[in-house]
C-alpha cells in the first residue's frame, strides 16, 4: 500500500482534465490582471470598452493602463470634475450618442495626452471657452449632431495641434472664423460647419484664411443669402481643387429671398442666375521676390498696417517667425513688422504669410510673399544655345567642303582609289581618273577607240587651268618605250580596274 504523505494531493491533481482544473481556478474578475476593471465593462490590456450599458454615470473605478475609453451609446447626463485622473494614458475618448448638455469647467482637465475626444450626437447647447483649453494635445473634435447655436471666438484659442472639427448638423447661425486664423498656421486642416443654419459669410474673413483651411472648411447644406460675392469665392475654390467645394458640389445652396424660408436654391449647379457675376479677377498670387544666393533679404507688405501690437511672419516650412532675432541674427524681425534675413540661402525659398497679432491667438493677414533664392549665371555664358548651335553646324560644313575640295592631288600611283563607273570627272579629292574618254579641251570631235593607250608624262610637265592633262600615246611618237595603260573594251568585266591587283603595263 502506498504512503500518504503532502505529495498525494500534488499527484491526484495531475491526473485531473485539464476543463476540471480551469473550474477550480478563482474567476477572472479577481485575477490581479483585471483588477479595477468595472463589472458593467469589458477591459483589455489598454482598451475599455463600456458602450451600450445603459450607463447614467461614469463607473468609479476605471483601469489606469487604459489609452481608450468607449463611453458611447449610453445614458451619461454630465461628466464630473477631473473625473479622467485615474487615466493618466488616455488618449482617444469616445462619449458620442448620450445626454450630455453642457461640460463643467475642469471636465476635461489631467487629460493632457487626449489626442482624440468624440461628443456628438448629445445635447450641447455651445462651445464654451473653458471647455477644452486644457485638451493641450487634442487633434480630432467630434461636435456633429448636437443643438448647439454658438461657438466662443475664443474656444479653439489653445489647441494648437487641432487638426480636425466636425460642427455639422447643429444650429450654428454665426461662426467665429477669425478665431481659427492663427489655428491654420499650425496644423489645422478640416472644419466641417456643413447642414447648420448659417445666413451669411463674411467673404473677406474667409478669404484671409490661410489655404490649408479654406480646402478643407465645408460650408454646404445652409441657408445662406445668395449674392455674387459667396458666388465668385466658391467658383474660385472650385476652380482651385479644394476639397470643400470639389466633393460637395451640387450641395451647396443659399436663400434667394429672406421672406421665403424655403427658397434655396443649388446656385453652384444652376448658375443662370449669376451669369453677370465676374469670376475673371483670380485672387492676387503671392508677391514674386527673386534673390540671389547670400544676399541680404527684406520682406515688407505694401498694404497699410493696422495698429496691432506685434506681428508675426510664417515661414515657407509652417514655423512661426515671431522673435526679434536669434542667436546668429541670421533672421531679424523688426518692429514695424519688415523680416530680415541676413544672407539668403536655398531653403528659404518659398512662399512667406505676414500677420498682424492683435492677440496672443488672434491674428489677421497682411500680405504674402514669394521668395525663389537662385545661383547667379556663370559671366562666360554669351551665346544661347541655339545660337552656339547654328555655329557648331556651319563649322562642320565648312570643314567637310575643306575636306571634299581642298584636299591636294597628288601623284596617282599613291592613290589606290578605284575609279567610278560614270564618266571622267575634275581632278578634286584624292587622285586623277583614267577614263577613254579624252578631256573637253582636246578636239572636240575626235572619235576614240575603246583601245586606245593612255601614257602618263613623268612628270606632268604641262597643265591646262591648274588641271593635270592626260596624254594620248599618239602625241608621244618618238617616245620608245612609254608607259602604257590598255584599258579594256567596253563588253569585258570592268571590275579589274576598281581592283588592288597592280596594273601591267
Amino acid at each position: 500500500m502506498a504512503p500518504r504523505g503532502p505529495a498525494a494531493p500534488l499527484r491526484a491533481a495531475k491526473l485531473l482534465p485539464p476543463l476540471l482544473l480551469l473550474l477550480l481556478l478563482p474567476p477572472c474578475g479577481r485575477c490581479p490582471a483585471a483588477r479595477g476593471c468595472p463589472p458593467a465593462c469589458i477591459c483589455t490590456s489598454d482598451l475599455l470598452s463600456c458602450s451600450r450599458r445603459a450607463l447614467r454615470a461614469v463607473p468609479l473605478a476605471l483601469p489606469p493602463g487604459a489609452t481608450s475609453l468607449d463611453l458611447s451609446h449610453n445614458a451619461l447626463a454630465q461628466l464630473r470634475d477631473r473625473w479622467l485622473a485615474a487615466l493618466p494614458r488616455l488618449e482617444a475618448l469616445h462619449a458620442g450618442h448620450n445626454h450630455i448638455q453642457e461640460l463643467s469647467p475642469h471636465a476635461f482637465h489631467n487629460a493632457s495626452r487626449l489626442r482624440y475626444l468624440d461628443l456628438s450626437s448629445n445635447h450641447l447647447r455651445a462651445v464654451e471657452t473653458h471647455y477644452f483649453d486644457a485638451l493641450l494635445s487634442l487633434e480630432e473634435l467630434l461636435l456633429y449632431n448636437n443643438r448647439i447655436k454658438r461657438v466662443d471666438e475664443n474656444a479653439f484659442a489653445r489647441l494648437s495641434g487641432l487638426r480636425k472639427v466636425y460642427l455639422s448638423w447643429n444650429n450654428l447661425t454665426t461662426f467665429p472664423f477669425r478665431s481659427v486664423q492663427g489655428l491654420g498656421n499650425y496644423s489645422l486642416r478640416t472644419l466641417d460647419l456643413s447642414s447648420n443654419s448659417l445666413s451669411s459669410i463674411p467673404v473677406q474673413e474667409l478669404a484671409a484664411l490661410p489655404e490649408n483651411i479654406r480646402n478643407g472648411l465645408y460650408l454646404h447644406n445652409n441657408p445662406i443669402r445668395c449674392s455674387c460675392q459667396l458666388y465668385v469665392m466658391l467658383q474660385r475654390w472650385k476652380r482651385r481643387g479644394f476639397s470643400s467645394v470639389k466633393d460637395f458640389f451640387e450641395e451647396h445652396t443659399c436663400k434667394v429671398s429672406d421672406d421665403v424660408p424655403r427658397s434655396l436654391i443649388k446656385f453652384l449647379k444652376y448658375n443662370d442666375m449669376f451669369e453677370n457675376c465676374s469670376v475673371e479677377s483670380e485672387e492676387a498670387p503671392p508677391v514674386p521676390f527673386p534673390v540671389l544666393v547670400g544676399q541680404p533679404l527684406l520682406l515688407t507688405c505694401n498694404t497699410s498696417l493696422p495698429p496691432a501690437a506685434t506681428y508675426m511672419w510664417i515661414s515657407p516650412h509652417h514655423e512661426p517667425i515671431k522673435h526679434p532675432g536669434n542667436s546668429n541674427r541670421s533672421v531679424e524681425l523688426y518692429r514695424n513688422g519688415s523680416l530680415r534675413i541676413a544672407a539668403a540661402k536655398p531653403w528659404h525659398s518659398g512662399v512667406y504669410v505676414g500677420l498682424a497679432m492683435n492677440s496672443p491667438h488672434n491674428a489677421s493677414r497682411l500680405c504674402e510673399v514669394n521668395v525663389t533664392v537662385h545661383y547667379p549665371k556663370p559671366d562666360g555664358e554669351t551665346f544661347s544655345t541655339g545660337l552656339t548651335t547654328l555655329l557648331g553646324c556651319i563649322v562642320s560644313l565648312l570643314l567637310v567642303l575643306i575636306y571634299l575640295y581642298l584636299t591636294p592631288c597628288r601623284c596617282l600611283s599613291c592613290c589606290k582609289k578605284p575609279a567610278p563607273l560614270s564618266p571622267p570627272q575634275e581632278c578634286s579629292a584624292q587622285s586623277s581618273i583614267l577614263s577613254t574618254t579624252p578631256p573637253a579641251t582636246d578636239a572636240p570631235n575626235r572619235k576614240v577607240s575603246a583601245n586606245k593607250h593612255v601614257v602618263f608624262l613623268e612628270p606632268v610637265s604641262e597643265t591646262q587651268n591648274g588641271k593635270i592633262r592626260l596624254a594620248l600615246g599618239e602625241d608621244f611618237p618618238d617616245v620608245k618605250h612609254p608607259k602604257v595603260l590598255q584599258l579594256k573594251s567596253d563588253s569585258e568585266s570592268i571590275s579589274s580596274v576598281f581592283s588592288d591587283t597592280p596594273i601591267v603595263s
